[in-house]
């Protein structure tokens, strides 16, 4: 990955910027002096958009534990979240997103489940 550093060196009080094989170049050069290759400049925006989104994390991650259902609730309201977020903003984590909307959905399903076996228990009672 190819980078711009600006870096200020202590003795000249002078930028100085790192071509891609890390060498020490002033700031108006477009080549190194060294080594001969091209420097950059401009910021880094890969960075920004490589960092993994938190709402997919805790989706998948309460998809995962469920909670009593509480957990299978939040965790289809992250994932929908994550998903807009990363649609917009961009980022990693949509497969996370995904996995927590479908374990959400698996939780509510067996919480209808579960709600319909009790039901049907108690009527039987009486």
């Amino acid at each position: 990955m190819i980078a711009t550093f600006m870096k200020y060196t202590k003795k000249r009080k002078e930028v100085s910027m790192l071509c891609s094989n890390g060498h020490n170049n002033l700031q108006t050069a477009t080549f190194c002096t060294i080594c001969g290759s091209s420097t950059f400049q401009g910021t880094n925006v890969l960075a920004a958009s490589s960092k993994y989104n938190g709402m997919a994390i805790a989706s998948m991650v309460l998809g995962i534990v469920w909670v009593y259902w509480i957990g299978s609730i939040l965790a289809l309201v992250f994932g929908y979240v994550a998903r807009n977020q990363i649609k917009q903003r961009g980022g990693q984590g949509n497969g996370m997103a995904i996995a927590g909307i479908v374990l959400g959905w698996v939780g509510i399903g067996f919480l209808i489940i579960f709600m319909i076996a009790g039901m049907s228990a108690a009527s039987n009672n009486y």
